[in-house]
């Protein structure tokens, strides 16, 4: 179904304005992302989040969101494989968006102004796009990419599109932190060991402000790091930080 699209005139102005609400259901994210398409002039759009850490070789990009109907599984793989290695070489050296031109007639993909953007190799997949990416930090990096067969976008778009693609990325890490909350609570005893050791107390310390054996502090602490998901005792202090059960 069309979305109706505001006075052309106006469209920039808007996109820069508008501060939608954070989405908290997939229907949210994608009728968000339905109308950044409809603004920029785009057929469908994919969102890909980086999954694994550490080697290359252990980094994958996956799809979460997509409008491309029962041929997804189908446009998605053409993409990766054909643009896979070098969005995910990008992500870790730059912000600037990718475009590029498809192999089907009367492909096009241009910007406003060239130095906003940077190009992958035209005509390896039959669409035109661009790729929008997005580093949060440990978590939640990936990239929007909308695709069609005219992509033309001026500079303020492309910012604004942009800033815009961040915020989704956001809400949907926002959607799996809570997610993970009810069920990996953590104890008020945990929350005090992570809240000392986030401030810089060892695990002695702890055990004597708290009246506990190190051996009991230790353990919180990994009970803890293993309710965060957390690979070790500062991913985990930074991610309760992240869900407010530290300051």
């Amino acid at each position: 179904m069309d979305i109706p699209i505001p006075n052309p005139a106006n469209t920039e102005a808007e996109i820069r304005l508008a501060r939608p609400p954070k989405a908290q259901r997939a229907a949210d994210f994608v009728a968000r992302l339905q109308m950044m398409q409809k603004i920029i002039g785009a057929q469908s759009f994919v969102v890909l989040r980086l999954s694994g850490h550490g080697l290359p070789s252990t980094r994958r990009l996956t799809c979460s969101l997509h409008n491309l109907g029962h041929d997804a599984e189908r446009h998605v793989h053409s993409l990766l494989n054909a643009y896979g290695t070098a969005l995910m070489t990008h992500l870790d050296g730059s912000l600037l968006p990718l475009l590029w031109e498809g192999a089907g007639d009367n492909q096009i993909a241009e910007a406003g102004l060239p130095h906003f953007t940077a190009r992958l190799p035209d005509k390896q997949v039959p669409y035109s796009g661009i790729a929008f990416p997005v580093r949060l930090g440990a978590f939640g990096n990936g990239y929007v990419v909308f695709m069609g067969s005219f992509i033309d976008l001026s500079s303020d778009l492309i910012v604004d599109t942009h800033i815009k693609c961040c915020q989704i990325l956001v809400d949907l890490l926002s959607c799996d932190e809570k997610k993970l909350l009810p069920a990996e609570a953590l104890s008020d005893r945990e929350i005090a060991c992570l809240q000392m050791a986030g401030d810089g107390c060892i695990s002695e310390a702890i055990a004597e402000k708290m009246g506990l054996s190190v051996h009991t502090v230790n353990a919180y602490l990994g009970t803890a790091t293993t309710k965060l998901d957390a690979v070790n005792r500062i991913q985990a202090i930074a991610k309760a930080i992240r869900f407010g059960y530290i300051t």
